[in-house]
């Protein structure tokens, strides 16, 4: 039923949903975010100043990283294991055989278990792309928002920015209010393009609301006024836009400072320049720090190379392992200015992992001094057998973030 084929279509979705009754249409007020990078750090600040303000919130992202429970967040809880057991087998038997693929169902899934459940808002993040993604089945969400838009799922997208962006910006939905994050000059054009076909209203990023950093603090400026807030608690520059997004979504449904402030200050997105503090790789670690990120493309490659470049001067020694569907040179390019070295290696149980030779390859074309190992643990041991003091940064997938999450505990 579950091919591993990605077929962006949104026909067999929406014969499972009329077959389960359409819990589209009875869930709480939809905000539908779309964008190449950032998405899921946006997702999350929002949520919490949603929540910080009292509302309950449904949340629908994707991939997971340990456990495939952590897609659905119901009411503001993971989805519990009894009742994700039963809408799965209720979506198998609407699904009565047809052919259907892993993130269609599950989408059906999600949106069965927030029909089920009062709450305030619901959060969907597009799986992949936008106009095609299964999540693009809502006609009128409450509002849509697209982060940065750069090269990515070329295979799926198409392969210039222009046609990348027209896939995200089919979440636009007519007369629905859209908030976009910064943008390259090409892929603004196509979203203001699909906006004016749609007249649907857009509140951009240095146009309509602004997001910098001054002193050591975030101040958010739209055409209401001024913010004074804390950095977010996600760390690199990067996330100051995203962080900006939040606030503009939350500012356009009314929501005061405090829930702009909670949503940079509460936030929590795992394998997002997240610092590990227990597990047997930081008893491992001796006096190191050890950190974990999931970008995978070159934008969220120059995302961890602008975040490295502000931390304190340590040599830092990467850990990374790719699929074999990525610009890997493009993601370790930016880089190479930033590193000491780095160890391949292959991510365990995963079919599409580059070899770790391979992407030991790439790191060299990159500019990287790179050499190969047997396994995460095995390269923190290489690492610190020569630097007790290392930052060691694990690295290049969500699929190796995940592998490392549950090993670590």
């Amino acid at each position: 039923m579950h091919p591993k084929v990605i077929d962006l279509t949104l026909d067999r979705t929406r014969d499972l949903l009329a077959d389960l009754g359409h819990p589209e249409r009875y869930i709480p007020p939809v905000i539908h975010i779309a964008g190449t990078n950032g998405k899921g750090s946006t997702q999350a600040m929002i949520r919490a100043g949603l929540e910080a303000a009292g509302k309950r919130v449904h949340a629908y992202t994707s991939p997971h990283l340990a456990y495939f429970h952590e897609r659905v967040r119901v009411a503001g809880e993971i989805i519990t294991e009894p009742d994700l057991v039963a809408i799965l087998d209720e979506c198998e038997r609407a699904c009565q055989g047809r052919s259907i693929t892993f993130f269609e169902v599950t989408t059906a899934a999600a949106l069965l278990a927030f029909a089920g459940t009062p709450a305030d808002y619901t959060l969907m993040e597009v799986g992949l792309g936008g106009r095609f993604d299964a999540t693009n089945v809502f006609e009128s969400p409450l509002l849509t928002i697209i982060t940065p838009v750069s090269i990515d799922h070329q295979q799926y997208l198409g392969d210039t920015l222009p046609e990348i962006a027209s896939a995200k910006a089919g979440i636009i939905k007519r007369g629905v209010p859209c908030i976009v994050g910064p943008q390259q000059d090409d892929a603004l054009g196509v979203i203001e393009k699909e906006a004016a076909r749609m007249h649907a209203p857009l509140l951009v990023h240095g146009q309509h609301w602004h997001a910098t950093t001054e002193r050591g603090r975030l101040i958010f400026q739209d055409e209401t006024g001024l913010l004074d807030l804390p950095l977010p608690n996600l760390p690199g520059p990067h996330q100051i836009q995203n962080a900006g997004a939040a606030i503009m979504a939350l500012r356009h449904l009314g929501f005061d400072e405090a829930a702009c402030e909670a949503a940079v200050t509460r936030a929590f997105w795992p394998a997002r320049m997240q610092r590990l503090k227990i597990g047997p790789l930081i008893d491992a670690a001796s006096h190191a720090e050890i950190w974990l990120d999931g970008g995978h493309n070159p934008a969220g490659g120059q995302a961890i190379a602008d975040t490295l470049a502000g931390m304190p001067k340590r040599p830092t020694h990467l850990i990374t392992g790719m699929l074999n569907t990525k610009d890997v040179v493009g993601y370790m390019r930016p880089l190479a200015a930033q590193v000491a070295d780095l160890r391949a290696v292959a991510i365990p149980g995963e079919t599409n992992t580059l070899p770790a030779e391979a992407t030991r390859d790439a790191a060299l074309a990159a500019g990287i001094v790179a050499t190969t190992s047997g396994s995460v643990l095995d390269a923190v041991k290489e690492i610190i057998s020569s630097d007790r003091d290392a930052r060691i940064l694990i690295c290049g997938s969500l699929y190796l973030a995940g592998h490392v999450l549950r090993e670590n505990g």
